[in-house]
């Protein structure tokens, strides 16, 4: 299967032996990642060094260590990946609704980054299943099309449990809806899929939102969520960078993937403050946030949780302490396989997950 950055190169390739009559140019980049045009197209690309975490998972049938995986366009405009676990215990169990990562301009929720962490925690958290939101990705669907997009996943799982879907008739969403107990409905999502956690809670609890009955959110959990603040902070200039996370993608990003025309980094979808001022009238679930000490996003995560607890809404706020636990440590298999430090903190990592969600 290949891999993004060996698409990209395909492309390219292609691109250079049939020349059009279209000039287009370079208007924005990011350094090994993504280059936009004058006329809207983009490149993704990735570096070397990322190409194993990039691979596309295709689906499967046959059980994998207790999970199978499933892909299902939804009757809501959105498709979605479903981890299944084969399981037959007696009572109902939750599920996760899942936001991938990205910077809101990369990845895919087929990559293998997720896919070897969330097809085990589906298990370790022994749940009915985690559906897995493919998002559309900035600049071309900037915020907030990637909240429109979880919304819409929401309404879904909704119409799933009152089985007035039209997917329902697909195998692995048959298995879901009787297996699920949709009154523990949990959201969950790594960096800036942390930060859609947020702003989807937000969304469905606001006044006047569609229901979602009988669906009932009862958690979220925001995994390094990729809030920045209007000014650098310590953390973002003195922590060291990351194959995923750097100066240059904590700069440029979000700026391309809020709406055209934002000057500001303080802004209500990804500044903490400002977006849980934004949600002070919303009715939101109980949120834990990871933290990792080496996050050059850790001040504003951090700041997240004192902004919640300041509006008086229930949060629980753990940091994961020691060298190299960086941004998203957890889904850097090598490292967790290889180090004992980010294999403890990733133990710590999924229990802390686990906790919350058998406490809701």
């Amino acid at each position: 299967m290949a891999t993004l950055p060996q698409m990209a190169a395909t492309k390219e390739r292609q691109e250079a032996a049939n020349p059009t009559t279209t000039t287009r140019t370079l208007v924005e980049s990011v350094t090994n990642w993504i280059r936009v045009y004058s006329d809207g197209s983009v490149d993704r690309l990735g570096p070397p060094e990322a190409a194993a975490f990039m691979v596309l998972v295709p689906p499967y049938d046959d059980p994998r260590d207790g999970v199978t995986v499933h892909d299902v366009a939804t009757d809501h405009g959105v498709d979605v990946r479903l981890y299944l676990t084969t399981t037959t215990p007696a009572g109902r169990r939750p599920v996760l609704v899942h936001f991938h990562g990205g910077g809101f301009c990369l990845s895919h929720a087929a990559w293998s980054l997720y896919h070897r962490f969330y097809a085990r925690l589906a298990v370790e958290l022994d749940v009915a299943g985690i559906v897995s939101v493919v998002l559309p990705l900035a600049p071309e669907h900037r915020l907030p099309a990637a909240i429109d997009a979880g919304h819409a996943a929401l309404l879904w799982l909704r119409d799933v449990a009152c089985g007035t879907s039209d997917t329902i008739a697909h195998h692995a969403v048959e298995r879901l809806r009787d297996a699920a107990d949709f009154s523990r409905v949990f959201l969950i999502g790594d960096s800036a899929g942390g930060v859609l956690v947020h702003n989807v809670a937000a969304r469905a609890g606001e006044a006047g939102a569609e229901p979602l009955d009988p669906i009932r959110l009862a958690g979220g959990v925001l995994l390094h969520p990729g809030f920045i603040l209007p000014e650098k902070s310590p953390s973002e200039l003195e922590n060291p960078p990351t194959p995923f996370m750097t100066q240059e993608t904590v700069d440029k990003f979000v700026m391309l993937a809020l709406p055209v025309g934002t000057t500001s980094r303080d802004h209500p979808y990804t500044s903490p403050a400002a977006a849980v001022t934004a949600a002070e009238g919303a009715q939101l679930p109980p949120m834990l946030v990871m933290v990792a000490e080496e996050d050059m996003l850790r001040d504003a995560q951090v700041e997240y949780g004192e902004a919640m607890a300041r509006a008086g809404k229930a949060v629980e706020t753990v940091v994961s302490h020691g060298r190299g636990i960086g941004h998203v440590f957890y889904l850097n298999w090598f490292a967790v396989e290889s180090h004992p430090v980010a294999a403890a903190r990733a133990r710590e990592l999924v229990d802390a997950v686990k906790s919350f969600v058998d406490s809701h």
